[in-house]
């Protein structure tokens, strides 16, 4: 029998919910700095909401009253505080649904959160009683030409808007987005930047292949010996892709953060000795994510330092 790892041990011993609050516009990518943490441990462990479920209003009647899903006040962020905290305390709740499709709401339906719960909205960071209640926060802010090109995009795919009814409603949220959602980013314990890659804007659309910046508050020395090895191999031999990799410090606010950017594409054999690692301390090799893929985008990189972050939040409360 496989012997339970650290994490999941410390894990089972948390009391209630580990909960993870993830903020930023519409379309600006929340769901896929989240992703790895799901692919990593999977849905019995990890559990998703939208903050979308607690709007008040259709698309309709949105539209009647000239409100955006910004405004604070067409979401109903009393019962979400309200959830919030029966789930921290690992209770189920009853919840609406948003139906992007029709852009309505449905339900209500039972929700029970896993060990492990992700947020995912616009209103994620908003008041300090939600914060409250968050083991971690992350603020995702791509650049907003990276912004604009990813929701047009999303919008008239899965969401069934012309292009000029998506170019029309980013005009519309902008005054919204600037008073409610990017103040957010001045108290997440983590931010990701997302700008076109030096190596080429087409990249984005053909690889995935964004400049991407994790910027991090200052944390005590964190457990275990996980390292980022590069290694010199492929280099020498030519046979990697161009990528780069650059740290810095950063005020936001009135903090100062650190910052690691990654661009370019990167190849697998530079992670080989991390997840080696951190499969001995989580149980978890992050090498199945990948499986065939020879290359990484700078959004694997980022996610990965994310979830190991985060992975070292909850060993530090043994």
């Amino acid at each position: 029998m496989r012997e339970i790892s650290p994490f999941h041990k410390v894990l089972a011993s948390i009391p209630g919910v580990y909960i993870i609050g993830v903020a930023g516009d519409s379309g600006s990518g929340k769901t896929t700095f989240t992703a790895m943490l799901r692919h990593l441990f999977g849905d019995l462990l990890v559990s998703t909401i939208s903050l979308d479920d607690y709007h008040l209003l259709d698309r309709e009647e949105r539209k009647k009253r000239r409100l955006t899903p910004l405004a604070p006040e067409a979401n109903n962020l009393k019962g979400l505080l309200a959830d919030l905290r029966s789930m921290k305390a690992g209770r189920s709740i009853e919840k609406m649904v948003y139906n992007h499709s029709i852009g309505t709401l449905e339900g209500p339906v039972k929700f029970t959160p896993s060990r492990i719960l992700i947020l995912e909205g616009l209103h994620t960071l908003y008041t300090a009683e939600i914060r409250e209640n968050l083991d971690f926060s992350l603020y995702v802010d791509p650049a907003s030409d990276v912004k604009r090109e990813w929701k047009i995009k999303r919008d008239t795919g899965r969401r069934g808007y012309s292009e000029q009814e998506v170019i029309e409603e980013i005009r519309r949220r902008e005054a919204d987005y600037s008073r409610y959602i990017a103040p957010q980013r001045e108290v997440a314990e983590a931010i990701v930047n997302i700008a076109f890659s030096r190596f080429g804007r087409d990249a984005g659309w053909i690889k995935n292949t964004y400049r991407t910046s994790l910027f991090l508050n200052p944390v005590p020395e964190m457990s275990g010996s996980t390292g980022f090895i590069i290694g010199l191999s492929p280099l020498l031999a030519m046979m990697s892709c161009p990528f780069s990799l650059e740290y810095s410090h950063q005020v936001v606010g009135n903090r100062s953060m650190a910052v690691l950017t990654a661009d370019g594409e990167f190849d697998s054999q530079f992670i080989s000795s991390f997840a080696v690692s951190m499969e001995e301390e989580t149980g978890v090799n992050p090498s199945k994510v990948f499986k065939e893929r020879s290359c990484l985008t700078p959004s694997d990189i980022i996610q990965l330092i994310l979830c190991w972050r985060i992975i070292n939040d909850i060993l530090s409360r043994a």
